[in-house]
């Protein structure tokens, strides 16, 4: 399923997939001017909150297992951000709890589905999150347990697949070819939110954002740097690929030697949240502008490096 509307300047957005047991609710919202007015696409893949009925009643604790695990109104900051720079936006209404955007396809304990039947991707072996409870579909929580009431039906699991993560990575993949063919080079933000980190061995303050480029894999390191000192300035604590380094959308989408760029990045929820880390504070604002005058920061940069040609690409990876 997909509906475009289009309005001023060919600007459009575009609601794409379906989210299983919603009766026609889009499992992503994609806002991407044309001609796009920035090299730059903002993504939110895991702050999704709409849960169908069905999904609640297979929960244990839907209210606390959803609140565990969405980025919890990151969303408000990235849809700031895109409006004040006209940026383009894609934003997942499907909720982590239900199918986790940032895993790959065949990332899922089988012991989840009914008769340990994974579906076409069984075969496929799974990494460390999902043996820790967080792949595909979560399972478990930290000091939490199981997070379904029983094992899922094959169909589900494929259902969730085909109407949600299919559609959402065609979409972000389109998006960024879009932006490459037009600028040369493109750069993806992927926007996620932490819990409070514990404090280091050191004394120093937690970080209170983490940058993730997979270890130089996913983006160019000038620019990686370039985010790190622009966020350092205004204010925050910054790590850079620990405790988070990237995921699935990284590997993915990221081709720094063919000119698309994609870095992860992780806001406290301390940073925008109430003191109960549940509804937006006033700091909200705060953390959107601070957003807004990174994109504004990359933006130039990523258009530089498109407009100097692929040599100059090859040459700034060479360099690193």
């Amino acid at each position: 399923m997909e509906r475009k509307e289009r309005g001023a300047g060919d600007s459009h957005s575009e609601a794409g997939g379906e989210i299983p047991g919603s009766r026609g609710k889009a499992a992503y919202i994609l806002v991407d001017p044309a001609p796009s007015a920035l090299p730059v696409l903002l993504a939110v893949p895991h702050a999704g909150r709409h849960y169908p009925d069905e999904l609640l009643q297979s929960m244990r604790n839907p209210g606390l297992a959803g609140l565990r695990l969405e980025d919890r109104h990151i969303d408000g900051v990235a849809k700031l951000a895109a409006r004040r720079t006209s940026a383009a936006l894609l934003v997942a209404h499907a909720p982590r709890a239900m199918i986790d955007l940032n895993r790959a396809p065949g990332d899922l304990d089988r012991d989840m589905v009914r008769g340990g039947d994974g579906g076409a991707q069984k075969q496929t072996l799974v990494g460390w999150r999902t043996r820790s409870g967080l792949g595909l579909i979560p399972r478990r929580l930290p000091g939490f347990g199981e997070l379904w009431k029983g094992p899922l039906d094959s169909a589900d699991v494929e259902a969730r697949l085909q109407g949600v993560h299919v559609p959402y990575h065609r979409a972000l993949g389109g998006a960024l070819a879009r932006m490459r063919a037009r600028w040369g080079a493109a750069l993806l933000l992927d926007i996620h939110s932490m819990p409070p980190l514990p404090a280091r061995f050191s004394g120093a303050p937690a970080p209170v954002c983490v940058l993730g480029d997979r270890f130089s894999m996913s983006c160019s390191g000038g620019l990686a740097a370039a985010a790190f000192d622009y966020l350092s300035d205004a204010g925050l604590m910054v790590a850079h690929n620990r405790p988070y380094a990237g995921g699935y959308v990284l590997e993915r989408h990221a081709a720094p030697s063919e000119g698309i760029h994609a870095l992860q990045i992780e806001f406290c929820r301390s940073l925008y949240l109430d003191s109960q880390l549940i509804e937006p504070s006033e700091h909200l604002q705060v953390v959107a502008d601070m957003l807004t005058g990174l994109v504004r920061h990359l933006a130039e940069q990523v258009a530089a490096m498109g407009h100097s040609g692929g040599s100059a690409r090859r040459w700034n990876l060479a360099a690193e």
